[in-house]
């Protein structure tokens, strides 16, 4: 008695294939905008100190990098896609999702820049004030 193991072929292979490229090319275009642009915040929020400005945020690039490659690694899953139809409604719903977590972690790291760049804007006037009046 032989058992015969139907199997199906499917589109899973192709897409993870499709969804990790551009995840990652999503990722990397985000994060070389975003800390391209934040270097004038940090170099507010650190006193016009340019060294640790730039280390600060490479490591805000490094942390961006990480968080979001994570998690598109941790929402790849893919669930038996058997047309061509299926792979593009499953890839267009993961890539969009993802575009908005990436959109919101972009604003939220603006957000944090412009908290920063706030508070030393206030420390400055504190200073400044403190000056005045010795």
């Amino acid at each position: 008695m032989t058992t015969t193991i139907l199997t199906t072929a499917t589109y899973n292979f192709s897409a993870y294939m499709i969804y990790l490229p551009i995840v990652i090319a999503l990722t990397v275009f985000v994060s070389q905008f975003l800390f391209k642009n934040s270097k004038t915040f940090m170099i507010d929020i650190f006193h016009q100190k340019e060294d640790i400005a730039m280390a600060t945020n490479s490591l805000f690039k490094i942390g961006f990098y990480l968080l979001n490659v994570g998690f598109a690694l941790c929402i790849i899953e893919f669930y038996r896609i058997e047309t061509l139809e299926s792979l593009v409604v499953n890839m267009s719903e993961k890539i969009g999702k993802f575009s908005i977590y990436l959109g919101i972690m972009m604003l939220l790291n603006l957000l944090l820049f412009l908290k920063g760049r706030k508070h030393a804007m206030n420390k400055n006037k504190i200073t400044k004030n403190e000056n005045i009046h010795l």
